[in-house]
């Protein structure tokens, strides 16, 4: 199965930091979250993005997901790659996820707790909301269908893009773009999801990398409550909160510009904060060990 992978750099000097791009579900990163890579290049980071399995211009059958593990693992090897060249040893890595990507950050996370500096998550998906979960009998109806025709779009749903994007033109963008899935939901895709979304939600207090959640609060696709209680939930100390009036759920891709700039202020801003807090970290290091030596 061949990927696809990208990267954005600056043209003039080293980046200061690695962002590694998630994006959500149905969704894909060269076109969708171009603009959000090219805000944080300019900013002085380096941008690298993939997209999962059955999404955007990679292989395998649109919009469907046979196991988030595998999704997982896909990038956490391409990531880590990137991380381990001689270039980028010394480099924050800093994980950014929107709704499934969010998710997705969290798990990587899981991974490999103590590998990355930071995580940007954007309405994340780490909880069903009470008022979007199926009832329990239509679940168990879905649970066995899956095990006939997991790739079917039968899941029943409400159209996500009209309730993610609230720009109507860039509503419209998303609907043009070939690589961003449109209909319903695969079965095997909505098991997937909703099992992923339970296990976080069980596991939140086990993050413990330093992170920036964002959340808009008239967000019709993730609840709100679910970035409130991930924040006062995850073990790390180091976690900022930032709720939005008015913004639906698409912050970096579907807002109105201005609400993008306000939005990209802060998480710029918050990745600048974690740079200078290793930095200080490195030099406090540094002279324990050059105290060290000369005792």
């Amino acid at each position: 199965m061949k990927l696809f992978t990208c990267r954005w750099l600056p043209a003039d000097c080293e980046p200061k930091a690695l962002i590694f791009l998630n994006h959500g579900y149905a969704m894909e990163c060269s076109v969708s979250m171009k603009g959000a890579a090219m805000r944080l290049v300019n900013a002085g980071f380096g941008v690298y993005g993939i997209d999962n399995q059955g999404h955007g211009k990679s292989d395998g059958i649109k919009g469907f997901i046979g196991g988030f593990d595998d999704l997982v693992y896909d990038c956490f090897q391409f990531f880590t790659s990137i991380c381990e060249r001689k270039e980028n040893k010394n480099k924050l890595r800093i994980l950014l996820g929107e709704s499934m990507g969010g998710a997705m950050a969290l798990r990587l996370h899981r991974t490999q707790p103590n590998f990355w500096d930071g995580g940007v998550l954007i309405a994340p998906m780490c909880k069903i909301a009470v008022n979007s979960r199926p009832s329990e009998i239509v679940m168990n109806i879905l649970f066995q269908l899956n095990k006939i025709i997991p790739t079917w779009r039968i899941v029943p749903g409400e159209d996500i893009i009209e309730l993610a994007f609230r720009d109507p033109k860039i509503r419209q963008q998303v609907r043009d773009n070939p690589l961003c899935y449109k209909g319903r939901v695969r079965l095997q895709t909505a098991v997937e999801l909703f099992n992923v979304a339970i296990d976080l939600e069980k596991r939140l207090k086990e993050v413990t990398m330093p992170f920036l959640v964002v959340h808009g609060e008239d967000d019709k696709v993730t609840d709100p409550l679910t970035s409130k209680l991930l924040y006062e939930s995850a073990s790390t100390t180091n976690k900022t909160l930032k709720l939005y009036p008015g913004m639906w759920h698409a912050l970096t891709y579907g807002e109105f510009t201005e609400n993008t700039d306000t939005v990209f202020g802060d998480i710029i801003r918050w990745i600048n904060e974690r740079i200078s807090q290793k930095h200080s970290r490195l030099e406090r290091e540094q002279k324990t060990i050059n105290d060290t030596l000369h005792k």
